[in-house]
């Protein structure tokens, strides 16, 4: 056996596995032998087939399977220990030819690199403080979620919902009464349907406007019969909507704001602490541009985009226009971003090796869990029991959080007011589109 190496860049290499039928025999005839035991054929007994007759039968099927096992346990025991491969090999070819057997497999390996010093940078985070604007405007929403939304026969204004046949007409302004649209609902609240909400404000239940969607050749007039008008009913705000609204967890409306506000500004919270994660991500992947990414690991990071592309389908099949190698290359720049933070992410794992996720790091984690989807926690404990994977993607979600805090740590963080970060945001995202 003989393993050549070409080096297709410093990551990239392709091996050159070969072996002859002189040193590959002794599996065969082992397999030929543990097959016999397995076979019946007519005129023999069970486990007496002679080896001869095996050979002349499943010899070929039986040198297939043993070759692969042969080719899976050189990679794990002699590739794997000694290039530490990342990503998926790509097998590119495979010759089984008058007793020598060759495979071609591309492999990729970790780029040598030097972590910079995390402690020259600057990232801005968002700080927000909830007001009592902000509460009241949340209230006003959860009132009108309670609300109940009635028949009316006052005008449409833009917070209505109503019924109409829609009616097409032709250039002349003839109707089309066969392709009418009846009982078309439309809320009028809702940006999709202004043009709808312009043509029809002011107007009555039993009233005929005209409407025009779209503009030049692709432009279609409708006469709009005004069968219903809906008037959302807000709900009073007292004790028992409270009640209803929490379930009984909260009795007075004092306690109901206090809530919302605490609500709204633990999510502001989190809001602010995934941006500040994301732009330590962005820094480190940018001070990082030449760390040399192998091409079956962006492979796979295209691979997982294609699958999740898929998956969102929801089994039914991709659109007969998409063209799978247009967006993989299209994808290529974020494949090899995703690729480099996962090394860089390596390394920074070496450099707080001293990281720990304790029993207590589970537990403060499950209960989070529990809070979040509303459930108790043991069940939450019992879900993630019964699933090793689960679990250990928990562990390691934990220890991303507690590397994250690292970080944190050391970087100089420049605090910003929502306005002014949002502000700077736009600035910066202005000067990157005008490069």
């Amino acid at each position: 056996m003989n393993i050549a190496v070409e080096d297709k860049s410093n990551v990239d290499k392709v091996l050159t596995i070969s072996a002859t039928r002189e040193e590959l025999t002794p599996r065969f005839e082992k397999a030929f032998r543990e097959y016999r035991k397995k076979i019946n054929m007519p005129g023999f007994r069970p486990g007496q087939v002679p080896v001869s007759i095996v050979k002349k039968r499943f010899g070929k099927e039986i040198e297939s399977e043993e070759i692969n096992k042969y080719i899976q346990e050189v990679f794990k025991d002699e590739v794997v220990p000694k290039f530490s491969p990342v990503g998926e090999p790509r097998f590119e070819d495979m010759k089984w030819e008058e007793g020598e057997l060759e495979v071609k497999i591309e492999i990729g390996v970790k780029p040598d690199f030097e972590l910079k010093d995390i402690a020259s940078f600057k990232i801005d985070k968002m700080v927000h403080d909830v007001t009592e604007e902000e509460v009241e405007e949340e209230l006003k929403h959860s009132l009108e979620r309670g609300g109940a939304w009635k028949e009316t026969d006052e005008k449409i204004d833009d917070k209505s919902r109503v019924t109409v046949d829609a009616v097409p007409l032709d250039k002349d302004g003839n109707p089309n009464e066969e392709d009418q649209d009846a009982d078309k609902e439309l809320d009028l609240g809702d940006d999709e349907n202004k043009e709808f909400l312009n043509a029809l404000k002011g107007a009555k239940k039993g009233d005929e406007v005209k409407v025009t969607l779209g503009e030049g050749d692709d432009a279609e007039t409708f006469r709009l019969t005004v069968k219903k008008v809906m008037k959302l009913e807000v709900t009073e705000l007292d004790e028992e909507f409270v009640k209803e609204a929490t379930k009984g967890e909260v009795t007075t409306v004092d306690d109901y704001r206090s809530r919302i506000k605490s609500q709204i500004q633990n999510y502001y919270d989190q809001v602010s602490n995934d941006m500040l994660k994301q732009e330590a991500m962005d820094k480190l992947i940018e001070a990082h541009p030449d760390i040399e990414i192998p091409d079956v690991l962006v492979s796979r990071f295209q691979d997982a985009h294609v699958d999740r592309m898929k998956q969102q389908q929801q089994g039914q099949p991709l659109p007969e226009d998409f063209n799978e190698e247009e967006y993989r290359e299209s994808i290529r720049d974020d494949a090899e971003r995703e690729a480099r933070w996962a090394f860089i992410m390596d390394e920074l794992g070496k450099k707080f090796d001293d990281i720990e996720i304790k029993e207590e790091d589970v537990d403060a984690r499950l209960s989070s869990e529990a809070d979040r989807y509303g459930l108790p926690v043991e069940m939450v404990k019992n879900f993630y029991a019964q699933s090793a994977d689960q679990l250990e993607n928990l562990r390691q979600n934990i220890r991303t959080d507690k590397l994250f805090d690292r970080i944190l740590d050391q970087v100089s963080v420049n605090e910003l007011g929502k306005d002014a970060y949002q502000e700077k945001k736009k600035e910066q995202r202005n000067e990157k589109s005008d490069k």
